[in-house]
């Protein structure tokens, strides 16, 4: 499970970047979109390992985020 948090506090922290240069349009937005994207993934496919409810809902959450952030990003 340790690693599951690590990967959780760093996705939060990717999509929390992400979220500010969305907002004001950064010119490095769609290029960061991809880092928040595989880091979604990764996080998703890390959470997925887990039987916790929790782990399964962040799951699913990171990948609905991952495949907007690859949208936006094209």
């Amino acid at each position: 499970m340790a690693n599951c948090i690590k990967t959780d506090i760093a996705c939060a922290e990717v999509c929390s970047t992400a979220l500010k240069l969305v907002t004001f349009d950064s010119q490095f937005t769609k290029s960061y979109l991809k880092v928040c994207a595989e880091t979604c993934n990764a996080c998703a496919d890390e959470c997925s390992k887990h039987d916790h409810q929790h782990c399964q809902d962040c799951a699913e959450a990171c990948r609905k985020c991952a495949a907007l952030c690859e949208e936006f990003a094209k």
